[in-house]
């Protein structure tokens, strides 16, 4: 018996007794949630599987050492559908120079062109991916940027590192480019190419009310029926409500009749329109199968930001309405420590806990844990991945805290990872580590 979280059961078979569990994530067991959507239940595990999920105290006895969680609140390890871990970690070398969207655009870019190497995105990409993993991440969609010889060169790395990472963290690419070069055939030919020989079957770009937006999501949609692609698409990003790339998404998808996934990160301008657009757009969206992510922290740092002014909206979508509208939607990460957001670990407990008081979830229902775990694992199509489930691998975030406000006041730094069964070595790579990175272009 263990009562503290200094050590787990070193045995191919043990119980955790007296855990606290959102119901939405628990598969396979008869178990009820309180008011506030958290089940008092023991976890049997079996070879690295959870055998049993069963109400706290009814655990079959046997011979299996246990360890107690005391209340404390345990989570599967959860799924970050929208990061940028190739942009990751520049912010010393190239900082945002006055913290708005445009400032960030000219950051990054200049920032591509004189540093992304191999070596270079090939060290901030893993030091990423530890950082995720240490956190207690199972699988990661990131965006990489591809335009021009960037395309050749951070393709190749990301099918390199999602092969050594396999096994620890699932990970995902989607392209990023503007939807004006969708309008070019040697830039989509060449994209299109490197998907299929590095990529995960995922096509995408940033989407803005051009003249020329329909026939851009034409190309794109063609594109992704011809390869039997999903989509990932950037959508009005800005606080001008005239942006509403989104409904145009939605009515390329209902016009192609397209089947794939599509999911539409940020949507920054739903929020601010007049209620019967929104209540229209969210109808099409709804109707096409489109799924939605807010990034809630990198949406407040850019959006609404005037020198010398307090804003005067936190920047992010509809996303209460959305989900009453049937519409699946998630939180994630975004960037890290570049010039769309200076700050960042990706952290999902952090997003949630951010994002919990950015959107307001809190009064608002039980189930909004299902936005940084099942609902994502789905639009991923990782089916086995963001819930604690009968027959799934025991991968957990084990915490002290007994309840959200516990959960939410604390960063949990103290928190317990579990990969098949067994605690991981939780040590955060150190920043210095990528000090070489920062002097100079490579």
């Amino acid at each position: 018996m263990t009562t503290g979280f200094a050590r787990l059961p070193d045995a191919p078979a043990y119980r955790l007794t007296d855990l606290c569990v959102p119901a939405c994530l628990i598969e396979g067991a008869d178990v009820a949630g309180d008011r506030n959507g958290l089940a008092r239940v023991d976890l049997t595990i079996a070879d690295g599987r959870i055998e049993a999920i069963t109400p706290a105290g009814a655990a079959p006895g046997g011979a299996q050492p246990w360890f107690s969680l005391d209340g404390g609140m345990a989570l599967p390890r959860l799924v970050d559908c929208h990061t940028h871990i190739d942009k990751g970690h520049i912010w010393p070398r190239s900082p945002n120079p006055d913290g708005t969207f445009p400032g960030a655009l000219a950051a990054v870019g200049a920032d591509r062109e004189a540093n992304w190497s191999e070596r270079d995105v090939r060290t901030r990409m893993d030091f990423s991916l530890r950082t995720a993993f240490a956190h207690g991440t199972a699988a990661l969609r990131t965006h990489l940027d591809s335009l021009g010889a960037q395309i050749g060169i951070s393709w190749p790395v990301h099918a390199e590192l999602r092969a050594e990472w396999a096994g620890r963290i699932a990970v995902q690419a989607s392209p990023l480019f503007g939807a004006d070069a969708a309008l070019d055939p040697a830039h989509m030919a060449a994209v299109v190419a490197a998907v299929r020989a590095h990529g995960d079957k995922l096509l995408g770009c940033v989407t803005y009310m051009i003249p020329e937006l329909d026939r851009a999501l034409d190309i794109l949609f063609r594109a992704a029926i011809e390869n039997g692609f999903d989509l990932d698409f950037h959508v009005d990003e800005t606080n001008d409500p005239s942006a509403r790339s989104l409904e145009h998404i939605a009515d390329a998808a209902l016009r192609h009749r397209f089947t794939g996934r599509i999911l539409c990160g940020h949507c920054c301008s739903l929020g601010l329109q007049a209620p019967a657009d929104e209540a229209r757009i969210i109808a099409k969206v709804r109707e096409a199968g489109i799924a939605v992510v807010s990034l809630p922290m990198c949406n407040m740092y850019l959006q609404d930001r005037q020198p010398g002014r307090t804003p005067r909206w936190r920047g992010v979508t509809a996303l209460h309405e959305l989900k009453a509208a049937g519409v699946p939607v998630m939180i994630a990460s975004d960037n890290t420590r570049d010039p769309f957001y200076a700050y960042g670990d990706l952290d999902l407990v952090e997003a949630l806990r951010e994002g919990t008081r950015i959107l307001q979830l809190d009064h608002s229902g039980p189930d909004w844990a299902d936005a940084v775990a099942r609902t994502p694992a789905d639009t991923m199509g990782l089916r086995g991945a963001g819930r604690i489930a009968v027959g799934a691998a025991a991968d957990l975030i084990l915490t002290r805290a007994r309840d959200w406000t516990e959960l939410f006041s604390r960063p949990q730094a103290d928190r317990t990872v579990l990969v098949s069964g067994r605690a991981i070595d939780r040590t955060l790579p150190d920043y210095r580590e990528l000090d070489h990175l920062m002097a100079s272009a490579t």
